[in-house]
């Protein structure tokens, strides 16, 4: 769903048979919660989606380790730099903070088998790149230096401001006085945002600009670091849906800006994530992490199990039962597989296969492609063989390790024998033998010697 235009959309990468994907990483001054790693996963999905569909995919995910600041709700921010607040807290250096915090986001990940990024560049270390792109928009006129020393986006320079959250400039204001006085300190219009900030009396996580000392402002970084290194057309862009305003409304300002045209073409965001019904807090106590499930004995991907039971796009209500109850269906399955690959392997079920295929490719719709596998599981037409290359097939997609249990691990069918097996089984069932002869050969090239038995068609990798 792409969350500009309100629509389902066909994504066909700009350049063919690559898909460029940046996704919104965390700020590192705190453990990732399980609200932020189903977010996380969202770019995973469409990755391994794109992939099982042919296409190489270059992904980048940010680290921020400077520029966020306490309140980020606003049409800017204010407050404290979270890393500066959280360094204090602790009474260590704010860089000790961010690596320790961005060595457990990446722990989690591969605790969730969430693939790597192919770069996650750190926003302290791509500075002179923010210096660079906030020359270029004062240059452009969509800049400029503030009465405080700070500069500034030009929010009104950008006639399409809003197209993904709704939002109107003449709407952003603030709700008190001294607040609406306070957010024009330093600026012409009360919706222009801190592209760099000046660092008065802040002497840690500090840079020389041609502005005076200071730090760039948080919307600032995903702007140069996904130019850069994704250059001047974006695929899609993922984010949490908390991130549409204003994060991503001026993100997009900034980058459209400095290139002059529409840079990213596909935004796609992630709702909210409840559990037992209430926002994730520490002053309601029920922020879950993924130490919290290993810790009552879960494999943490139930838990990734349990979030690919709801639509990315739509709010869920996870709970401990529905962690426990993702545990135990993963737990099955796995026995399953391991039954299964005691019995004579069988080509997939094109059937099947299709349904599960189109589910992915129809916007993510994995609460139906689980289903497709819980009617497969229990279809007794069907061979063990048959459902053990399908659920091996399909956990390309859903990540889920299913082949853990295995006492020695299946070898895996090089990328397009499965179709190949599956159209094969089809053409001797119709008695098409010139086919069948034709698709053995392919299948031969590829490495997959195939054997007719009684009991049907059977592979082996040469």
């Amino acid at each position: 769903m792409d969350t500009r235009t309100r629509r389902v959309e066909e994504i066909v990468p700009s350049t063919p048979g690559l898909l460029t994907l940046y996704a919104c990483g965390p700020t590192v001054y705190r453990y990732a919660h399980v609200g932020n790693l189903r977010t996380f996963l969202l770019s995973d999905l469409i990755r391994r989606t794109a992939e099982q569909s042919g296409l190489r995919v270059k992904l980048v995910q940010n680290i921020t380790d400077v520029g966020h600041l306490q309140d980020d709700t606003g049409i800017d921010m204010s407050g404290e730099d979270k890393l500066l607040a959280q360094a204090r807290a602790e009474n260590k250096d704010p860089f000790v903070i961010a690596r320790f915090y961005e060595d457990a986001f990446h722990a989690d990940l591969a605790a969730l088998n969430v693939h790597p990024a192919d770069a996650y560049p750190r926003a302290s270390e791509w500075i002179d790149a923010m210096i660079e792109l906030i020359s270029g928009l004062i240059e452009g006129g969509s800049a400029y230096v503030g009465d405080d020393g700070s500069v500034y986006f030009d929010a009104r320079s950008f006639p399409s401001y809003g197209a993904i959250s709704g939002n109107r400039l003449e709407d952003l204001r603030a709700g008190h006085r001294e607040d609406a006085e306070k957010l024009m300190e330093g600026k012409r219009f009360h919706a222009d945002w801190a592209l760099w900030k000046s660092a008065g009396a802040q002497r840690e996580m500090v840079w020389d600009s041609p502005w005076g000392p200071g730090f760039p402002g948080w919307h600032t970084e995903c702007s140069a670091m996904s130019l850069q290194l994704l250059g001047s057309t974006i695929d899609v862009h993922t984010g949490g849906i908390d991130l549409r305003f204003p994060h991503h409304e001026d993100e997009r300002a900034q980058s459209d800006s400095a290139v002059g045209h529409e840079v990213v073409r596909h935004w796609v965001h992630g709702e909210h994530l409840l559990f037992e019904g209430r926002k994730m807090s520490k002053s309601t106590g029920n922020v879950v992490l993924v130490s919290d499930v290993t810790d009552r004995g879960h494999d943490p991907l139930a838990l990734r199990l349990a979030f690919l039971s709801s639509r990315y796009r739509q709010q869920a209500n996870l709970s401990w039962a529905a962690i426990e109850g993702a545990s135990r269906q993963l737990t099955r399955w796995r026995e399953l597989v391991a039954a299964w690959a005691e019995e004579p392997s069988k080509a997939m079920c094109a059937e099947y296969v299709g349904e599960l295929r189109e589910a992915f490719e129809e916007d993510l719709d994995t609460p139906r492609a689980l289903q497709v596998l819980r009617r497969l599981e229990k279809d007794e037409a069907i061979p063990g063989g048959s459902k053990l290359e399908t659920f091996l097939w399909v956990d390309h997609y859903l990540g889920l390790d299913l082949a853990r249990d295995i006492g020695k691990a299946p070898a895996l069918l090089p990328a397009g024998a499965s179709e190949l097996l599956a159209a094969r089984a089809a053409a001797r069932e119709g008695r098409d033998f010139a086919a069948s002869d034709r698709l053995r050969d392919e299948l031969a090239a590829l490495g997959v010697a195939v054997a007719d038995t009684k009991e049907g068609q059977t592979w082996s990798l040469a």
